[in-house]
């Protein structure tokens, strides 16, 4: 069986296929992390707006436990029971 020979031209066009294919997925993967990095950014600056809110429904929900337990606690008496 003889050798198989290829040609300098087809080699070079395969050389530049594959550049140019390597060239297409850099930009297009630096296209997408960009945009990535940019929904990131959005979502954090939401995600911190929505904690404040929790946080500050949490301190409103423990005030209007502490005054439910002051209603439903037991009365208060002017003179003490001997």
């Amino acid at each position: 069986m003889g050798a198989m020979t290829v040609s300098p031209d087809v080699i070079g066009v395969i050389i530049a296929g594959a550049t140019l294919a390597a060239g297409l997925f850099g930009g297009i993967g630096t296209l997408v992390a960009r945009q990535l990095g940019k929904l990131e950014s959005r979502l954090e600056g939401r995600f911190d707006k929505l904690d404040d809110r929790l946080e500050r429904i949490d301190g409103e929900i423990s005030d209007l436990k502490v005054a439910v337990a002051r209603l439903e606690g037991p009365t208060p008496r002017l003179i003490m029971p001997r």
